[in-house]
């Protein structure tokens, strides 16, 4: 009887343990969560989501910031300019040339097209042979552009771009698309990595390569004299008038373009002159 009695005892003392076990890691669960007060959570929530949008702010957004405007209305026209082309890549696509052909822009006919080739050292635009090939073949003033990495050296990327790429006369020069620059760099030391490449690009076609970027990279990076001495492309979306007032000679206006043959969206650009204007800037022009 004894015995009996102290082994049901100890049976009620472990379950009353196992029970106060479960209760006090219960307990410790909930004590996490009060120990501070709810408007103490809502901050911590409301800093993190701060945080995140910053953080894609900052990676995403903010280098291409000109990028992200489409999402506030449709395209906008400049007025006053007549000579309308586009600029294409990958991103659009197989072209139906034939409807592209005859496609207008503001009852404006398509001058010249702008095209993807290269990027970095070792990344060649898939479309970009068959694309340079069709401008050529459908009568547009053909052009095509380089886009700028932080990973590679300039040399090594002017170079891959001239290995890849072969302007003919009445092609446009060759165009650096620059839109970003390296934070552990100085501006001195990547200004002289951007001469480098447009020297060692005019040194093989004997023209200005022509500088794409974005009126405040333009303004930011870039507003040394000696960069003055380039031609401009100059993307700046959604307004009726670019805000950069150097000199240029295009200006990407808006990346929710819509024109027959193509899918999807693309750039729309305007050139700042005549089509005479447009014919002189293109390579070997001085020979015809």
């Amino acid at each position: 009887m004894t015995g009996t009695r102290n082994k049901n005892t100890y049976n009620r003392h472990t379950t009353s343990t196992n029970r106060c076990g479960k209760k006090r890691r219960s307990h410790t669960r909930a004590s996490f969560f009060h120990r501070y007060p709810r408007w103490a959570w809502w901050l911590g929530g409301l800093g993190v989501v701060a945080l995140y949008v910053c953080f894609f702010y900052y990676f995403f957004v903010g280098p291409f910031g000109f990028r992200w405007r489409a999402i506030y209305g449709d395209a906008k026209y400049p007025e006053g300019y007549e000579i309308r082309g586009i600029d294409i890549s990958h991103y659009q696509g197989d072209i139906d040339w034939e409807l592209l052909q005859n496609a207008m822009i503001e009852k404006c006919p398509i001058r010249f097209i702008l095209i993807k080739a290269t990027e970095g050292t070792d990344r060649i635009d898939p479309k970009f042979k068959e694309n340079f090939r069709q401008a050529k073949e459908y009568g547009f003033i053909r052009g095509a552009y380089h886009f700028w990495s932080n990973k590679s050296s300039a040399r090594s990327q002017a170079y891959f771009f001239l290995n890849n790429v072969y302007l003919q006369d009445g092609d446009l020069p060759p165009v650096l698309d620059i839109e970003h620059k390296p934070k552990d760099v100085s501006l001195e030391d990547f200004q002289r990595d951007v001469l480098t490449w447009l020297h060692i690009v005019e040194d093989k076609y004997h023209v200005k390569p022509i500088i794409y970027t974005y009126y405040k990279f333009k303004t930011t990076y870039l507003n040394e004299p000696v960069f003055n001495d380039y031609p401009y492309w100059i993307a700046h979306y959604y307004v009726d008038k670019i805000e950069y007032t150097g000199e240029w000679k295009f200006w990407q206006h808006t990346d929710a373009g819509r024109l027959p043959g193509i899918k999807g969206y693309v750039d729309f650009n305007i050139y700042n002159g005549s089509y005479y204007d447009l014919r002189k800037l293109t390579i070997g022009y001085e020979q015809d």
